[in-house]
């Protein structure tokens, strides 16, 4: 049995590109290396841009044996 957890990482603003960027890319990876020493197993993530294409975020899974 696995213990699933969610998060939700916020990009940086975006004016003209709904598009993550290198720092939104190096904070994703920050979070997964994180998760990844507490027993965390990344499961699926994805990208979620908003409509008025302003602010957007990775919604990221996770889970370990329970």
């Amino acid at each position: 049995m696995y213990t699933y957890k969610t998060e939700i990482l916020k990009v940086s603003t975006k004016w003209f590109s709904d598009k993550a960027n290198e720092n939104d890319i190096a904070e994703l990876d920050e979070l997964l290396n994180e998760r990844a020493a507490e027993g965390w197993e990344l499961v699926t993530y994805d990208y979620m841009a908003t409509s008025v294409q302003i602010k957007g975020a990775f919604v990221i899974t996770f889970r370990r044996k329970a």
